[in-house]
């Protein structure tokens, strides 16, 4: 019987760990509780959902802009008000923002701008995927500098895409979906 930690099932089903508790409490899918109160799901179970199309409840995609341009915020808040599927969006306008922001608005995908005063893209990403509660969010970098050393910089510190800026309506289309590679993980 293979079991994946909440951590894990929530990698492979590209949701954060709050998300897959929430799932757990509906019943949507089933959890063990082990001796010490910790939740483990059934692989058979994880493999299940990850049939499916869609999420297996209607709750909205949680989106954090974080970017210290409040034209760009608000603009990509515009657009993804005009998409079809639900989103709650939060916006931060520096790093130290969304780090208050995360205690409180656990987003499933961060639009996290590079070049920012104080606390820079970079080391806000970096602080995200070095903290187990957080490292499941999914993080789209954006820069107005997309020099070879800033994409791998921030690829390195664990975004999964980097966008240039002003960002491309269908680049950002295509990076808010899910990767594919989470059914081979």
């Amino acid at each position: 019987m293979d079991l994946l930690t909440p951590a894990e099932a929530a990698k492979r089903l590209s949701v954060s760990p709050i998300t897959l508790r929430k799932w757990a409490d509906k019943g949507l899918i089933q959890a063990q509780i082990t001796l010490g109160g910790h939740r483990r799901y059934l692989l058979s179970e994880v493999e299940r959902l990850l049939q499916r199309h869609s999420p297996p409840d209607d709750s909205p995609l949680q989106v954090m802009i974080v970017d210290d341009d409040p034209f760009v915020s608000a603009l990509l808040q515009e657009i993804l008000s005009n998409l079809s599927t639900p989103m709650r969006v939060e916006i931060a306008n520096d790093g130290f923002a969304a780090g208050r922001k995360l205690t409180t608005f656990m987003p499933d995908i961060i639009l996290l701008d590079l070049m920012m005063p104080g606390l820079d893209g970079f080391e806000v990403c970096r602080r995200i995927k070095n903290d187990p509660a957080t490292a499941q969010i999914r993080v789209i970098a954006m820069t107005g500098y997309p020099t070879e050393e800033n994409i791998q910089r921030i690829l390195s510190a664990g975004a999964e895409a980097c966008l240039a800026k002003p960002v491309d309506h269908s680049a950002l289309l295509t990076a808010l979906k899910p990767p594919l590679s989470l059914s081979n993980t």
